[in-house]
């Protein structure tokens, strides 16, 4: 019979046995390097709703999701900032709450992550499915942040001609919050499948997060990077939507927004 190694027979187990045996132990089953994350020319992020950690990874419904998870990085210890919705994506897209306690509307004046990202000669786009509200378009709170959304059906198919940085934004029915688990990840696999294969050998990286969790798990959340360059494997290291944003910045060479400069980029899921 073949011999398979440690690394194989891990990538065959179920994610959430993996985790179990990871937390076991008290070690991440992938180690920690001081690598940091490449130039992408492209990073898309894709922001789901309201689901802890737990019932993501342990979903038979999360299809994709997990298939995603085993070929890209899985963070354990991935944690949104607060409650409820709106605060979370302001946190993503401008490395601040800016005091906002719920999901009203609210008008913002400071720098966000669409502006840096303009002032250095680079693009940024949210992709934004018809009925999503305006809680989760977070440069709609900006003065002219209209100007940096678009509708769904303009996302390229041709990926290189992606913005540098694009967030896209299900409608309530596509990313959890309304619909199933199984309906949001099947759209998912529908958008974001090809992109997420092109991405591999084209120099690009896909992100999937949450705004927050379901108010059942200190606010862990599920994040996966998937794409070139990512050591697939699950990571222990602590991070939440800060740190997201402050390693897109890395990758995007700009200011560093708000409560991202003191958070570390991501330095354990790097090949």
């Amino acid at each position: 019979m073949r011999k398979q190694n440690g690394r194989t027979l891990l990538r065959r187990l179920p994610i959430f046995f993996l985790i179990i045996g990871s937390s076991l132990v008290g070690t991440p089953l992938a180690t920690a390097s001081s690598k940091r994350p490449p130039k992408y020319d492209h990073v898309v992020m894709v922001i789901m709703e309201n689901h802890s950690f737990k019932s993501i990874s342990q979903a038979r419904a999360a299809t994709y999701l997990n298939r995603l998870a085993k070929g890209g990085a899985l963070f354990t210890h991935s944690f949104g900032v607060t409650h409820p919705s709106q605060p979370n994506y302001l946190a993503l897209f401008s490395g601040s709450t800016h005091g906002i306690t719920d999901d009203g509307w609210h008008q913002v004046a400071a720098p966000n992550l669409a502006t840096s990202l303009s002032a250095a000669d680079k693009t940024f786009l949210g992709y934004v499915e018809a009925g999503s509200p305006r809680k989760h378009n977070p440069w709609e709170s900006f003065a002219n942040g209209m100007k940096f959304e678009a509708p769904l059906n303009e996302l390229p198919r041709d990926y290189t001609k992606l913005p540098s940085v694009s967030f896209v934004i299900p409608n309530l029915k596509n990313d959890m919050h309304n619909g199933t688990i199984k309906q949001a990840d099947r759209w998912l696999k529908s958008h974001l499948a090809g992109y997420a294969r092109w991405a591999m050998s084209n120099n690009s990286l896909l992100i999937v997060t949450f705004d927050e969790d379901d108010y059942d798990a200190k606010n862990r959340i599920f994040t996966v990077f998937y794409g070139f360059g990512v050591e697939p494997g699950l990571y222990s290291e602590r991070i939440d939507h800060y740190t997201i944003l402050r390693t897109i910045e890395d990758i995007a060479s700009v200011p560093l927004l708000g409560k991202s400069a003191a958070r570390k980029v991501i330095r354990s899921s790097w090949k």
